[in-house]
């Protein structure tokens, strides 16, 4: 029988960049990279939270900078950019989490508010893509978070799941014309906890009651069990993985009643 080698599952060495990464589930995909060896800038417009993470990831052992971003903004992606290139030596991952959210009806939504969800959360990941592509080494891995709203019905959020739509769609066609330099796949989670909703997920709830049900592991996910999909993703383990959505949601999305 020929031997078989096992490439390890592993970020270890690889430089990073994490944007919309330092609040909610970027934060922790952040940290996480950064603990299992990747240095990491984990970046947003905030630049409390951007020193806040910053002292996590030094608190890891990876090196960093410190720098804002806004993804509306070409100018700040690519100064961005050439940070990382200038304080990590190169870029091999990067990670598209910048986040915004609105819950007018189909009906009711302004064209502002439209406008603004998509700029932030498809156009977002596109201008991302178009900024770090050109600088990535060969064999680099883009993840983009997408979400169950990209292929479920949930009210109240037409913008959200249009943009979430576009990403997943944009990852596929970026997968194909990237490659083979650059792969490129997305994460959809389910419904996790982070310091931002654990009031609306909080045990007892009607709303968690109801996900807890229909969850086929009966329960929400805590916000560390994204990190092993995106470390994957990240790491030569997946080097034949591109164009691909995974879900992480404990089995929501495939549930049936």
């Amino acid at each position: 029988m020929d031997e078989y080698t096992h490439t390890p599952v592993t970020v270890a060495d690889k430089r990073a960049v994490v944007v919309g990464g330092t609040s909610g589930l970027g934060q922790a995909i952040a940290v996480g990279l950064a603990a299992d060896g990747a240095d990491v800038i984990a970046t947003s417009r905030s630049e409390d939270a951007v020193n806040e993470t910053a002292d996590l990831l030094e608190e890891q052992g990876a090196t960093t900078a410190r720098v804002t971003c806004d993804v509306t903004e070409p100018e700040s992606l690519e100064n961005l950019r050439e940070v990382a290139e200038e304080s990590l030596g190169g870029i091999d991952v990067v990670v598209s989490s910048a986040g915004a959210i609105s819950r007018d009806t189909v009906v009711g939504i302004s064209d502002d508010e439209w406008d603004f969800v998509t700029d932030v959360q498809l156009d977002g990941v596109r201008r991302i893509t178009q900024t770090f592509a050109p600088a990535m080494d060969e064999g680099g891995s883009i993840i983009n978070i997408s979400s169950l709203a990209a292929r479920l019905s949930m009210a109240n959020l037409p913008a959200y799941s249009a943009a979430k739509g576009g990403v997943e769609a944009f990852t596929r066609a970026s997968a194909k014309e990237l490659a083979p330099e650059i792969r490129v796949n997305a994460i959809a989670p389910g419904f996790f906890i982070t310091p931002q909703n654990e009031d609306t997920y909080a045990e007892g709830t009607e709303k968690r009651e109801r996900i807890d049900e229909r969850t086929p592991l009966g329960r929400v996910g805590e916000r560390e069990e994204l990190i092993g999909a995106t470390i994957y993703l990240a790491s030569d383990a997946s080097s034949f993985v591109t164009g691909e959505v995974l879900t992480v949601d404990g089995g929501f999305a495939d549930s049936a009643f």
